[in-house]
């Protein structure tokens, strides 16, 4: 007993200690960001030693096409069931991308399962297993990371009883999770803001920051220890001339491909939408393909005499295949598999494999670019070099940005390339997708989730309609079998009021509405009078409300 009030004095003083530096709660938010960045290290880390072992067990197997064949294609499979099976038998809540539920928790509604520890187990395993199935089947970490940062933000939301209110830990770390996968802080927050509606205040602002920092800053710090990198460094560093990075007349280019990363996004969302209605009755793979995604050099400009060919080039053009036929089996093959990878019973995310398939349309009209102007097609002046990568880094936010309905994928890409010499082309991709993207009223890709799922959330607002008046969103008179009534007579001269109408026409007007809050339109929308008059002259002609 004498030992637990030593303990609690001395926990006392050190809560007063460090009190007086700044408030308890700050201590928290640093927390969340430094244990979302150990478990997004340690994921990597395992995903980075099952993906090893695969290819370890593959080259073993050198010699005997059949077992090479069942290698490859039975361990992601097997690797796949396991996490399947983590989310049937031990949570079922784990499946999925989570920030749906997210957004649905900060609006207000309780959903204590989504944040259990068991399900932080089940989707932390799950996840590790579903990325070291690779590119097989094309799945991310952010979605069920942010989920992830968001039960451990409720834990710590437990503990630091001072933070008020109760919910606001769970916002802090709604925007850490996107900061702790990839060392991007400003684009992660921004990128939770608008994804998570309205949900955020300004007093969330600067929380949100200090903990993406702390997340983002511990994540690269543990990938230097780790022997990843000498120093703290962009996640994709690139190569792009800073002399000259882009023509001006590429600025049409880009605007193209902001088009046609909109028009790919919409029949995109179609086909996830319509796979959704249908079954309701790998950060380390994927950074090679981003890698080669964003090299800077043409593959298509190789010398024949050059003894030693460009590593991108060997992975896409191995057997002497066209680029252009690679990129383009490579984008029809990955829409597909893509919106049917959505429906597995996984932990998995969808914002990388939407933004590695843009950085795939970019290279592909880069990779054209560059041609024409090789060949001195471009007429009035001669175009040096053109840079593929920058269109790819373009395609990349448009696409993702147009799949979520967001701009913050600009942000996201810069952060992750470091390149700021192409802001204002892939801002400008990104522009013309999101308004193509939204234009109709489409839902985005989370939206989307949510509808299917059936969970209360905030939908995307529509146009403004206050040119119209209260009569087009209401009931006609008609409705009530009362054409002949004349409320408003102004052509004549006269004007009627609810004193001169008959007590069985008040009577039908009021019970023929559904909440009695509804008023008849005027001819010309004068004002017949106030809410609370008319329910006084109608409980005085009919006796009854």
């Amino acid at each position: 007993m004498l030992n637990l009030f030593v303990s609690l004095e001395l926990l006392l003083k050190l809560r007063c200690c460090l009190g007086t530096v700044c408030g308890i709660e700050w201590y928290g938010y640093a927390a969340l960001g430094i244990l979302t960045a150990i478990l997004s290290f340690l994921m990597d880390l395992s995903v980075a030693k099952l993906l090893r072992a695969h290819q370890w067990l593959y080259t073993m197997l050198e010699g005997n096409v059949l077992l090479q064949f069942l290698c490859w294609t039975l361990y992601p499979a097997c690797i796949c069931a396991i996490a399947s099976s983590f989310s049937h038998n031990i949570c079922p809540f784990s499946t999925g991308s989570g920030i749906p539920e997210v957004r649905t928790m900060l609006a207000g509604f309780e959903m204590p399962h989504y944040l259990s520890l068991t399900n932080l187990f089940s989707k932390f395993l799950g996840l590790i297993c579903t990325l070291a199935a690779g590119s097989t089947v094309f799945l991310g970490k952010v979605g069920p990371f942010v989920h992830l940062s968001t039960m451990v933000g409720g834990y710590l939301s437990n503990l630091c009883t001072l933070i008020q209110p109760a919910g606001q830990m769970l916002v802090v770390s709604a925007g850490v999770g996107v900061a702790s996968c990839f060392g991007a802080p400003i684009g992660g927050v921004l990128f939770s803001v608008e994804v998570m509606s309205s949900h955020f205040a300004l007093r969330h602002y600067c929380p949100c920051f200090f903990s993406a920092a702390c997340g983002a800053l511990t994540f690269r710090l543990l990938a230097v220890w780790g022997g990843d990198g000498e120093t703290l460094q962009a996640l994709f560093r690139t190569n792009f001339p800073d002399a000259l990075p882009f023509y001006p007349l590429e600025i049409l280019l880009f605007a193209f491909l902001g088009l046609l990363c909109g028009a790919v996004s919409c029949c995109y969302l179609f086909c996830h939408r319509w796979i959704l209605r249908f079954t309701k009755t790998n950060p380390y793979t994927m950074k090679e393909l981003l890698t080669s995604f964003l090299d800077s050099r043409q593959w298509t400009s190789q010398s024949h005499n050059t003894s030693e060919q460009l590593q991108p080039l060997l992975e896409w053009s191995s057997s002497g295949t066209s680029v252009y036929f690679s990129l383009v089996f490579f984008l029809l093959m990955k829409m597909w598999m893509l919106v049917l990878a959505c429906t597995l019973p996984l932990p998995a995310g969808y914002f990388m494999p939407v933004f590695i398939y843009g950085a795939a349309i970019g290279r592909l009209i880069g990779e054209g670019a560059a041609y024409l102007s090789s060949t001195g097609v471009t007429p009035g002046q001669q175009w040096a070099s053109v840079n593929p990568g920058g269109y790819a880094l373009a395609g990349a936010a448009a696409f993702s940005g147009a799949v979520t309905h967001t701009l913050s994928p600009v942000l996201v890409a810069i952060e992750l390339t470091g390149q700021f010499t192409h802001a204002v082309p892939i801002l400008l991709a990104t522009l013309l997708a999101n308004a193509l993207s939204r234009s109709g009223q489409r839902p985005s890709f989370y939206d989307a989730l949510s509808i299917s799922k059936r969970l209360p959330h905030l939908p995307s607002l529509k146009k403004a309609t206050h040119v119209k008046g209260s009569g087009e969103i209401m009931l006609p008179l008609t409705s009530f079998g009362m054409t002949g009534l004349a409320v408003n007579q102004r052509s004549s001269g006269e004007s009627c009021s609810w004193r001169d109408a008959q007590t069985s026409t008040v009577q039908a007007i009021w019970t023929g509405t559904r909440s009695g809050r509804r008023s008849p339109r005027t001819p010309d929308i004068v004002l017949l009078g106030a809410h609370a008059n008319i329910v006084g002259l109608a409980y005085k002609h009919v006796g009854v409300i």
